[in-house]
């Protein structure tokens, strides 16, 4: 299994003429897992060798704007690429609590209609991840109270097990992708794509024959 990062902007609080608000791409077997969404991302990904059709995940560490204005905007811009009528599989975009209702509102008040489905999966923070008084609670905003309607986009809603420390977004052959806490102004996560250890291909019984 192969990995590669490119890096689409290592900027802080706005985009700049030469470096673009935070953002990064991972690239595993074919597929492009975007780390981050700041405002300008898609205008860095038409810069870098990377195909914008590719990406399948996308993953927001906090609500701060400079690490997501960019998703609406990006997002409609896969959708102006897409094929009408093809079975695209779910873009899977990973967060905060309240970025599923963040997503669907400014898609519907912009009138935007995505040609492929996405689910958002929004991680429940607890209040130690942020300093007294920064914390809010978004849990009302579900889709079946002021947030997102029932047919609004799918997804889970991961919280922390008890006596867990990080949280299990997926598991499949190779790796293992987790979330874990971190103390910023307001609540935020870490990721760790953990590879799987891999059994060798040596022949063991040719290497003893060879001494």
């Amino acid at each position: 299994m192969s990995m590669a990062i490119t890096f689409l902007g290592t900027g802080a609080a706005f985009p700049s003429p030469s470096r673009g608000s935070s953002a990064l791409v991972l690239s595993r077997e074919g597929e492009c897992w975007l780390f981050d969404c700041g405002e300008g991302t898609q205008t860095q990904v038409m810069r870098s060798h990377l195909r914008a059709g590719k990406i399948t995940k996308i993953f927001i560490t906090h609500l701060h704007g400079d690490h997501f204005f960019g998703l609406p905007g990006l997002l409609c811009t896969l959708s102006l690429q897409s094929t009408p009528g093809s079975n695209k599989p779910p873009v899977d975009i990973y967060g905060p609590l309240g970025l599923r209702s963040f997503l669907w509102r400014s898609l519907e008040l912009s009138h935007s209609q995505l040609l492929f489905p996405y689910a958002v999966h929004e991680l429940v923070p607890t209040p130690d991840q942020c300093p007294v008084g920064e914390f809010r609670d978004f849990s009302c905003l579900d889709r079946d109270g002021e947030g997102v309607p029932a047919g609004g986009p799918g997804g889970r809603t991961l919280r922390l097990a008890p006596g867990e420390t990080s949280y299990l977004l997926e598991e499949d052959e190779q790796v293992v992708l987790r979330a874990f806490r971190l103390f910023h102004r307001v609540p935020s996560f870490g990721f760790v794509v953990e590879e799987k250890p891999r059994p060798g291909r040596l022949n063991v019984q040719r290497l003893q024959d060879l001494g």
